[in-house]
């Protein structure tokens, strides 16, 4: 983990060359009285560094240095390769992104380029070097974004097509053997050349999609790690370098583009008003974008986050007020600024960075709120802040880098959740393919624990087990005993070697649970001969060989003798898996006419553990029943909580134990302490069993140990 400063890094995005008119000192002010630590600043505004080609101004940030500085507030300085400027792209047209080949994006958005085009580079390594050298040695500055939200786009270009041809050429050396891997001889598609490779615009062929989308992912990661070596050679000792990720852009592996960071950075977005309410009102089918809905989205996009490199992490943007568009104006409701960010901070945030400062006059995000309204006058929402910064401030290193515990962990695949956006296995309510269908597997199973009061530790499959070897995985003795429960739903593709991993996780002690579209397909996205759960149907003691979607749900029901405690609503939806039984017990089954003739869920002892079959997607009755069997006892402590009540725990860097319990709600609660507590904000002592109270959208955090 990068040593960073020992408190919660707390600021914003702050562009003093985008305001009308000069307030840089009443700024700088504000945020010092605010308790803000940290600034991010410069990564947006190519054309004022280079107005044109070859012709620098780098003064014009020097004053916004010096006077953070004066005030102790640290800066991010970010590099601008992410908005070109209109004369690079007058004057090289050819590095125009194409979204389809052939098809140039249009100009007058941002991230328009193919950034791996030689004109680009050229260009885009020149401003990044006189920037940096031009700061480095600054004393404000602390670390350095390369870009922005990086991946949002799928390149067609030429170039871009003929290095994807060349990377197959490299890794299968032959196109026989492209033929033979990717099962071209179907609907005649063997080549007899490599130039007969057909563009990706109309490929119907998943192994050619596999490719592409990993081959796009891995061209984001070398520009950002290329950059970021720039970087390195003017940076000083001490000096981070990340990026700031976007989890749902297309073109990133993000496990894979941090490893050539320092520390992982993330942009996550949510819903405030009543989209933070528990009991969580949102449908179980509601469709995710860009931005999260619901507290358990919330927690989730903090712990994808954490995932990527398993340490703690930075927030470079997260509301400030209102987001969106012009027709989705919902600021916070007091309260929930706090909630949010101690929420973020609870699962390994060591800084949080609003977007922005100042609410924009002008340009596509007017509407976008910041720090500040368009008045530029301190209203509800630095009021709330600033009291945030006081409390950062006063928890000091406590909260700076906790690292969350977890009951459960879950397995995330970037390769599965690509191959399932274009060749979905679930439907949408009216019938269509269900694009976010990866998502529609894996969310039930979080939100369930999340429902449940357990906490997740999300895991890349490469970080237990890399069958590139491209880094060191986990022994499955040792994740048995990190992990005692895995959940793996929707893992479709996977490589015979870490199948067997998973078999050997269950078998040293671990609780193997599968769920949907798990190792049915091979690395190449072909299915494999045997019957599934492939290489795991002998441990399971079962196996399928039919599976249905369902247009509606099926009750499910506890069999006599089941761990499972099933309220009477508890549905499957959306997927049935056909499990046969060899040698598991059975603790769950639809009450259907046809599908009753297979158990919902099954499990078996395999060695010192077990593995445990859900063969639907579970709705949130089901999910949570199965959470709550799946981890008896929560590790928080924390058990009889309110529904409007949340409370993770986890384990500051100097070895104390941190609860961060909140109330989700207008309603104020009272609940009781399972153990002895400090207040970490005004040192009050509370005994085991003595009451905290929470009023409305509220947040304790408290410490143990130590």
């Amino acid at each position: 983990m990068f040593p960073l400063p020992p408190r919660v890094l707390f600021g914003a995005a702050y562009y003093h060359e985008y305001q009308p008119y000069e307030r840089l000192k009443e700024d700088l002010d504000l945020m010092a009285a605010a308790k803000f630590t940290v600034i991010r600043v410069g990564e947006s505004v190519w054309s004022t560094w280079e107005p044109s080609n070859g012709q620098f101004d780098l003064d014009w940030l020097q004053p916004v240095l010096d006077g953070a500085h004066e005030r102790g507030i640290s800066v991010v300085l970010g590099t601008p390769t992410y908005a070109v400027p209109p004369w690079l792209a007058r004057q090289y047209p050819e590095i125009a992104a194409e979204h389809g080949t052939g098809q140039p994006a249009h100009w007058g958005g941002r991230q328009e380029v193919d950034f791996t085009h030689p004109a680009f580079r050229f260009h885009a390594e020149r401003v990044v070097r006189r920037i940096v050298e031009r700061y480095a040695g600054h004393p404000a500055v602390i670390g350095y974004q390369v870009d922005n939200e990086p991946g949002c786009r799928l390149p067609h270009n030429r170039g871009v097509f003929q290095r994807f041809v060349d990377d197959l050429r490299q890794k299968y050396g032959d196109v026989e053997t492209l033929n033979r891997e990717w099962g071209l001889v179907y609907w005649s598609h063997r080549l007899t050349t490599w130039a007969d490779l057909w563009t990706p615009d109309g490929n119907a062929q998943p192994q050619y999609d596999v490719a592409w989308r990993a081959f796009q992912a891995r061209q984001t990661s070398e520009f950002i790690a290329w950059q970021a070596a720039i970087v390195r050679e003017y940076a000083r000792p001490g000096q981070f370098v990340t990026t700031c990720l976007h989890y749902g852009h297309p073109a990133i592996e993000d496990d894979e583009l941090t490893d050539g960071l320092d520390v992982t950075a993330g942009n996550p977005y949510y819903d405030m008003q009543d989209a933070l309410a528990l009991p969580d009102p949102t449908p179980d089918d509601h469709v995710e974008g860009w931005k999260t809905t619901g507290v358990w989205a919330l927690y989730q996009g903090a712990d994808r986050i954490f995932s990527s490199r398993q340490e703690p992490f930075l927030i470079t943007e997260t509301n400030a007020q209102a987001i969106g568009g012009t027709e989705d104006s919902r600021p916070a409701y007091d309260g929930q600024w706090r909630q949010a960010a101690w929420a973020l901070v609870s699962r390994g945030a060591q800084m949080i960075e609003y977007w922005h400062w100042h609410t924009l006059h002008f340009g596509a995000e007017t509407y976008w709120g910041g720090v500040l309204p368009h008045s530029g006058r301190p209203g509800r929402a630095y009021a709330e802040l600033a009291r945030l910064g006081a409390e950062f401030d006063t928890a000091g290193a406590l909260v700076a880098g906790i690292e969350p515990d977890s009951d459960l962990a879950m397995v995330y695949s970037m390769p599965s959740k690509w191959l399932m956006q274009k060749y979905p296995p679930l439907a949408n309510a009216d019938g269509s393919a269900d694009s976010g269908a990866y998502h529609g597997i894996f969310d039930p199973f979080y939100r369930g624990a999340f429902e449940a009061g357990r906490q997740v530790r999300i895991l890349h499959a490469r970080q237990l087990h890399d069958a590139r070897g491209e880094r060191e995985g986990l022994a499955p003795e040792s994740a048995a005993q990190r992990y005692p429960v895995l959940v793996v739903p929707g893992l479709y593709l996977a490589e015979d070697s870490l199948l067997d991993w998973f078999a050997a996780y269950a078998h040293a002690g671990g609780h193997l649970v599968l769920g949907p579209r798990t190792g049915y397909a091979d690395q190449e996205a072909r299915a494999r001969h045997e019957p599934a759960p492939a290489r795991l149907a002998e441990a399971a003691g079962v196996h399928y060989e039919e599976f249905s979607n369902l247009t509606a749900g099926l009750p499910v029901h506890a069999v006599p003798g089941s761990p499972l405690t099933l309220a009477p609503t508890a549905t499957a939806t959306r997927w049935v898996d056909g499990l046969t039984v060899t040698d598991a017990e059975v603790l769950a089954t639809y009450d259907h006419p046809h599908f009753g003739r297979w158990p919902a869920v099954t499990t078996r002892r395999h060695g010192a553990g077990r593995v445990t079959c859900v063969g639907t997607v579970p709705d949130r009755e089901l999910a949570r029943a199965l959470a709550t069997w799946f981890a008896p006892a929560p590790r928080s402590g924390w058990t009889d909580l309110p529904e409007s009540v949340t409370a993770t725990t986890g384990t500051s860097p100097d070895g104390r134990r941190v609860h961060v319990v909140h109330n989700w709600s207008w309603q104020p609660v009272t609940i009781q302490a399972p153990t002895t507590l400090t207040d970490a904000l005004d040192g009050t002592a509370i005994p085991s069993d003595g009451e905290v109270s929470l009023g409305a959208w509220d947040v304790r955090v408290f410490t143990t140990g130590g």
